[in-house]
């Protein structure tokens, strides 16, 4: 099976803000885009910042308990393979970019062993992104 990129739309106040942050710490290339929205290629995928009037950014209290952390709900981000998740991890280390969840091993040793880590996009969009070694434990039991 050909896995199809998916499309994901978010709303933002500061667009500038947000556009440097997926384009330049994510390393996101733009696609199109006016005045009010930007597409990104999201490693194969498409994001899309929309500049919302009245949208006030809010990082979401809600978690639930995952190896031990709290992970924040909602979320998203992007399945990488291990040494494209060690690269991101360095490199937003290095830009200082602050962790919800620091980069690290989850259900070591188990099905389905996986390298994450969570950090905010300027508006306060949780975003996981996560690390498998064989993407086929991507769905191990």
């Amino acid at each position: 099976m050909t896995l199809r990129p998916f499309h994901l739309a978010i709303p933002v106040k500061d667009l500038e803000l947000c556009r440097t942050f997926y384009r330049d710490v994510l390393q996101c290339p733009e696609g199109r885009s006016d005045t009010h929205w930007v597409d990104f290629n999201l490693y194969g995928h498409q994001l899309v910042i929309h500049q919302k009037e009245g949208f006030e950014p809010n990082v979401s209290k809600n978690t639930n308990p995952v190896d031990g952390h709290q992970v924040p709900v909602p979320h998203f981000g992007i399945v990488l393979s291990l040494e494209q998740w060690r690269t991101l991890a360095e490199r937003l280390k290095n830009m200082q970019i602050p962790f919800l969840i620091e980069p690290y091993i989850r259900f070591e040793g188990q099905p389905g062993e996986q390298a994450t880590m969570f950090f905010l996009d300027p508006e306060g969009n949780a975003l996981e992104f996560k690390g498998f070694e064989d993407l086929d434990n991507l769905f191990a039991q």
